[in-house]
């Protein structure tokens, strides 16, 4: 782990950094084992149409009959549900486009899809998803439980304040590192990942702000998705794992190699450069309320 009171170029990020809308933990969940299955029979599908793969998921965004669903290593696959489509539960059958079919669908459901390829696209055959995931997903859409209601006046009562603020202090960085081209984090990371929440949790409105760098090997646009991945990685351990509330998360941002802390010249320094820097923030108009 790593602190550091200032990095250069991070305050000019945060200013024009959002609050990210990234789902909440799903981790604590229903442990009803009874899924839930959006289904398309294969008899029913063109002929032109091939298998395609099978994703495992987050649903992440929506737009009509288009789904957006992230995997665990930071991967985002879009996949189609067309008239084909159908809901079975344990309640019935229901038509594919169906208020209800629609409506399952939510960001922040953890899916299984098993498509099929045609052209360039993928068209969803089997979604599959656990009923006491939906519950919860339908609750955080909601809002009625009362954890929800007071996070919301949370977010409300944050913009108010920072809505005309471009400056932030700079309370701690805490940075965590990958092997050579990867995106997984150790189990070391986790732990200090965590650790660094529960340390910002005890401080006054922060946020926090999620960086990731690569070393100099590779090509910059390789390194600039291998730099966002690493930070997608970080953001979902932080809200998945570490309860750490995406209100309070600024839109995460990848810096490729730049901002080495060392040379990339040896390996060690390499090493200190794949890393992604966690970093808590408060708005100076608000620093010690």
């Amino acid at each position: 782990m790593r602190s550091i009171t200032n990095e250069t170029g991070l305050l000019a990020m945060a200013a024009v950094a959002t609050a990210l809308a990234f789902p909440v933990s799903l981790s604590a969940q229903s442990q009803n084992p009874d899924p839930i299955i959006v289904d398309g029979p294969v008899q029913s599908q063109p002929a032109a149409l091939v298998k395609g793969p099978e994703i495992k998921g987050v649903i992440t965004a929506r737009s009509n009959d288009r789904l957006q669903i992230t995997t665990a290593d930071g991967q985002n696959t879009v996949v189609t549900f067309d008239a084909n489509t159908r809901i079975r539960t344990s309640g019935g059958l229901f038509g594919g486009r169906s208020k209800l079919a629609q409506d399952s669908l939510l960001n922040g459901l953890p899916v299984t899809v098993k498509t099929w390829q045609s052209g360039d696209g993928l068209i969803a055959n089997q979604i599959s998803f656990r009923n006491g995931d939906l519950k919860t997903a339908t609750m955080i859409r909601n809002g009625t439980a009362q954890q929800f209601a007071e996070q919301t006046a949370a977010t409300e009562a944050l913009r108010g304040r920072m809505g005309d603020i471009d400056k932030y202090n700079i309370k701690g960085t805490t940075n965590v590192y990958f092997d050579t081209g990867q995106a997984v984090l150790s189990s070391q990371a986790k732990a200090e990942l965590c650790s660094a929440a529960s340390q910002a949790e005890a401080t006054d409105n922060a946020l926090l702000l999620v960086v990731g760098y690569t070393d100099s090997v590779g090509s910059e646009e390789d390194n600039q998705t291998l730099s966002e991945k690493r930070a997608a990685r970080v953001i979902n351990h932080l809200q998945q794992q570490c309860r750490w509330k995406p209100y309070r998360m600024l839109t995460p941002t990848g810096m490729a190699e730049s901002d080495p802390l060392a040379s990339n010249d040896t390996e060690e320094g390499k090493a200190q450069n794949r890393r992604v820097s966690v970093n808590v923030l408060v708005s100076k108009s608000v620093d010690g309320i």
